[in-house]
């Protein structure tokens, strides 16, 4: 399980939509000179899963999942890799520079759980290659 299969659903989905709504962005006003960067945290040790964010585990029909992602938070809780001070000085750096990222990943966590979505995303369509190429013309078709 990644950090982000981890968040509650309409949360992920959400950020999902604002990355693939920023992608979009970029290359649409990219030309006019205007940059856009995407940044995705890991866990930092702010109180976002402390006391100032009342975590509930639910109904038990629900324990596997918005349960077990409440009691990550709780015991991640005050273990994060990430250092909110630093996390500050880089977003300062990347605003100041002149050809910035269009993604950033800040943390080791977020490193990790991202590279590790992207290989198995490479390995499901290599998995899945030969019935996605089977929709091409073939090369003695006449096409019309």
């Amino acid at each position: 399980m990644t950090l982000r299969s981890r968040k509650p659903l309409a949360n992920a989905a959400a950020k999902f939509g604002v990355e693939g709504f920023s992608e979009s962005l970029s290359k649409e006003i990219g030309p006019l000179g205007i940059k856009v960067t995407i940044i995705e945290p890991g866990g930092f040790r702010t109180d976002f899963a402390g006391s100032s964010t009342q975590l509930s585990e639910g109904r038990p029909e629900y324990d596997s999942t918005v349960g077990a992602a409440v009691r990550f938070q709780k015991s991640y809780n005050g273990t994060q890799p990430g250092d909110p001070a630093k996390a500050a000085a880089v977003l300062l750096h990347v605003a100041s520079l002149s050809e910035p990222p269009l993604r950033l990943l800040l943390g080791s966590d977020s490193y990790a759980a991202a590279e590790k979505s992207a290989l198995d995303k490479v390995e499901s369509d290599r998995q899945w290659k030969d019935l996605s190429f089977s929709t091409d013309y073939s090369s003695d078709e006449t096409h019309v």
